[in-house]
């Protein structure tokens, strides 16, 4: 049986205003590195995974970004690879640099210097149909480090209960055709395998609604980070017309 080797990420590190920024020298630990580990999850996965190239040039200054070190899946990540597509690119799983995926794990969390684009969350993957993989760091309650996923059905967040590392897991051997059983269309696989990582598919009505079969609604590819924005909004606004 596979022995996991868990991500304990310093969550000061990541989500801390006040942090002692470590060196490159710090974070890239070539000879205990996580990536071996990951390669061997990647060659046996039960679900197909597609590792995408990246440049390692441009994923020290991303890596610098997310202070995560090598010597953790996700920092391995980072450093080794462009991201990571899972089950014919459903399922996008961040990492460094490259034009397939089209963003990184540090400028999507940080798309302005020192500023996150959702505070107390660190976003680590998400599927195409605007479905967001998050690590807690404080805004979800006080299940610090485990993996949240915010459902375009439910506009909630939902603990997984998994840590980083069993999220990969997860990903790679997990029953994804069970897990997305509700919003999978006769054909899907072949409507996505075009879609750049920075891309979705937008539904309407809107996954939330209840109003036709998902077979009947209408898709469009949208930029992700658009589907990302107009769920926060939706879930803003539901909140605010349940306030007293």
């Amino acid at each position: 049986m596979w022995k996991f080797t868990f991500l304990f990420i310093s969550l000061t590190a990541v989500f801390g205003q006040e942090r002692k920024m470590k060196t490159l020298d710090e974070l890239i630990i070539k000879e205990d590195s996580a990536w071996p580990i990951v390669l061997e999850m990647v060659k046996n996965a039960r679900n197909p995974v597609f590792i995408v190239e990246g440049n390692k040039d441009d994923n020290k200054a991303v890596l610098y970004q997310t202070q995560v070190t090598t010597r953790s899946p996700m920092g391995a990540i980072t450093y080794e690879t462009g991201g990571i597509f899972v089950d014919k690119g459903w399922l996008r799983i961040l990492g460094g640099t490259s034009k397939k995926m089209g963003r990184d794990i540090g400028t999507w969390n940080f798309p302005k210097e020192g500023v996150p684009k959702i505070p107390g969350v660190f976003l680590v993957a998400d599927d195409v149909l605007g479905g967001f993989f998050a690590i807690n760091g404080g805004a979800l309650g006080d299940q610090l480090g485990k993996v949240f996923y915010f459902g375009p059905d439910t506009l909630q967040w939902e603990n997984t209960n998994l840590g980083y590392s069993e999220f990969l897991n997860f990903a790679f051997n997990g029953d994804l055709e069970l897990f997305y059983k509700d919003f999978r269309w006769k054909g899907w696989q072949e409507e996505i395998s075009e879609l750049s990582g920075e891309k979705g598919i937008s539904v309407y009505p809107f996954l939330w609604s209840k109003e036709l079969p998902l077979e009947k609604r209408s898709r469009k590819p949208v930029p992700i980070l658009e589907l990302l924005n107009l769920n926060l909004d939706f879930q803003k606004q539901l909140i605010e017309a349940q306030e007293p």
